[in-house]
């Protein structure tokens, strides 16, 4: 059986968040292949346009423009969680929900969710390193079930987070998810006090699910199949949840889930209209914030900056 060792090939990675964001993306073509034009993960998606109607709850804690009473428009990108386009939606277990909104000055901010409560990884350090062991047990023909208990006996840190996918169960819809935006963030308010926060997106109808034997019977692009009939009906609603974080909670740490009895805010109600084609260089970089919110000191979020960039930068070369 291979063995998996976190120190091992790891070359220097003090030379800055771009050239380790560069490292990352090679990693990945290394272990899942390389598709032109295609993200680097979440590879296979699709994209609606939607409106945001922010409840007003918001206002004491933020000054962030779409989270005041304003209608605000977005654009919203489901997918997979796979780096390979043409995988069959039953075999990507992960899914993901990015929302942008359209600020009234024309500027963006963005934010990323997927079906799991938390990271696999602390830092770009660990992220990369269990990428490169992924990559050298499947070399050595390790299965699913051997890889991931060499992963979580190596990186203790990301034991919660694979749990979490095991666990998951096929969805019967994009719009029946819940969704976590799993970094933390700052909301200021106008007197400049800072409370940190998590978001989560929770569909209107509740969480619904099927069975792996009636999922394997799907088409491969089912989701995307029922989103599509699902919007010729009515619009999709997602309710905006925001959890305030206390003093003990981590903010530098994506891979452990903050209390069950935080105090939740009811942020808002996202209406996704109608199918799209996916917008000409659409990056959802969930660092692009807007004024009264700051990013936490959560390296992973930090790092997630350079990593869209390279991934951006390999797609708009047609690579």
């Amino acid at each position: 059986m291979t063995r998996l060792d976190p120190s091992n090939e790891h070359p220097a990675l003090n030379s800055g968040p771009t050239d380790l964001a560069g490292q990352a993306v090679d990693a990945i073509e290394d272990l899942s292949g390389t598709h032109p034009g295609y993200r680097r993960a979440h590879a296979k998606g699709i994209c609606c346009r939607a409106v945001f109607r922010p409840s007003g709850l918001a206002a004491a804690l933020t000054t962030a423009p779409h989270l005041q009473e304003q209608e605000i428009e977005a654009v919203v990108r489901f997918s997979g969680s796979s780096t390979d386009p043409a995988l069959a939606d039953a075999l990507s277990p992960a899914k993901g929900m990015a929302v942008q909104f359209t600020l009234p000055d024309g500027g963006i901010t963005n934010l990323v969710g997927v079906t799991v409560p938390v990271f696999f990884a602390r830092t770009p350090e660990s992220f990369l390193d269990m990428i490169r062991a992924a990559h050298r047990a499947q070399e050595g023909n390790l299965g699913p079930i051997d890889l991931f208990k060499e992963i979580t006996t190596h990186f203790s840190e990301s034991k919660e987070s694979f749990l979490a996918i095991k666990h998951l169960k096929p969805p019967a819809s994009y719009a029946a998810c819940h969704y976590y935006c799993i970094h933390a963030y700052f909301l200021t308010n106008r007197q400049g006090s800072a409370r940190p926060v998590k978001f989560e997106w929770i569909p209107g109808d509740g969480v619904h699910t099927i069975s792996v034997t009636d999922a394997a019977k799907q088409p491969d692009d089912y989701l995307e199949d029922e989103l599509r009939l699902r919007l010729n009906n009515a619009p999709a609603v997602f309710q905006l949840t925001a959890i305030l974080g206390e003093e003990s909670d981590p903010t530098d740490d994506p891979t452990r889930a903050w209390p069950d009895d935080r105090q939740r805010i009811n942020l808002g109600r996202l209406y996704i209209t109608e199918y799209i084609e996916e917008p000409e260089g659409l990056v959802m970089d969930p660092t692009a914030v807007t004024e009264g919110m700051a990013l936490s000191d959560d390296p992973i979020l930090q790092f997630r900056h350079a990593a869209y960039a390279a991934s951006s930068n390999r797609r708009r070369e047609g690579r």
